[in-house]
């Protein structure tokens, strides 16, 4: 028999024979409802289940992809993103990234897709990414002399605060490009990011910087950008923004 349970606000139905376990979402939040459609559901999930009936879809790829980004997976709004421009890129025929990080981030993207359009019973068969989903671990800091030469030579002074700012708070990139939505406190500030809400303690480097009222409200890409053409003018190798963060806590620890 099958059962109904709840996920994340969600439906789902799910049933098993011969230790063989098939789920589907009923894309609904409603107990009622979902009762309602639980003995359709049921029948095609036994269907599949015994080999007397196939999914009811076979969607390509490119339908799969709007079906996943349209379906609530209580994603915070940097995952839904980082998933948009994943399926984005790929769609479009762009090699996979060759950083083993960013490759890995792709594979596993695309692939979770595949698995939840197998479970939803929108495809027989998933295509699936061979490869490393894992990455390589980062381990770059800046020397003293390389952030000495970052923090004197941005010459734009709006990016330049931006980037003391990211230091001197060890604040991810996306938690402060747009300062007017940081909650400011004589302390510390709030940041919503990728673990959510959060306080950042505010040093006095990083309170002076306030102080001058800066107004940055950078995208992403304008970040990505400006940081790339910085770093190749300054000829500092292999430094990424978010090594900003990696040499802030590197450079506490020095400290005791």
């Amino acid at each position: 028999m099958a059962s109904l349970y709840k996920k994340r606000d969600i439906w789902y139905i799910s049933s098993m024979i011969d230790n063989k376990r098939l789920s589907v979402s009923l894309r609904t939040k409603d107990k009622r409802i979902a009762k309602q459609l639980k003995p359709k559901a049921e029948l095609e999930l036994l269907s599949q289940l015994t080999g007397t009936g196939k999914p009811s879809k076979n969607l390509p790829f490119d339908e799969l992809v709007k079906r996943y980004l349209k379906t609530d997976h209580n994603w915070s709004k940097r995952t839904k993103e980082l998933n948009e421009y994943v399926f984005r890129s790929y769609q479009s025929g762009k090699p996979l990234p060759l950083n083993p990080t960013s490759r890995s981030i792709f594979v596993r993207t695309i692939n979770a897709c595949w698995n939840w359009g197998l479970k939803q019973g929108f495809i027989n068969k998933a295509y699936k990414l061979e490869g490393d989903t894992k990455g390589e671990s980062r381990n770059r800091v800046l020397s003293d002399s390389e952030l000495k030469t970052l923090l004197d030579n941005i010459r734009d002074n709006r990016f330049n605060l931006f980037v003391r700012f990211a230091y001197y708070t060890g604040a991810r990139s996306g938690e402060i490009r747009r300062l007017s939505r940081v909650k400011v406190f004589s302390e510390y500030i709030l940041v919503e990011g990728k673990s959510g809400r959060r306080a950042v303690k505010l040093a006095s480097q990083a309170r002076k910087i306030l102080e001058e009222n800066p107004q940055w409200n950078y995208t992403a890409n304008y970040v990505q950008l400006t940081w790339r053409r910085n770093r190749n003018k300054l000829a500092i190798e292999n430094i990424r923004m978010h090594d900003l963060r990696r040499t802030f806590g590197y450079n506490l620890v020095k400290q005791g």
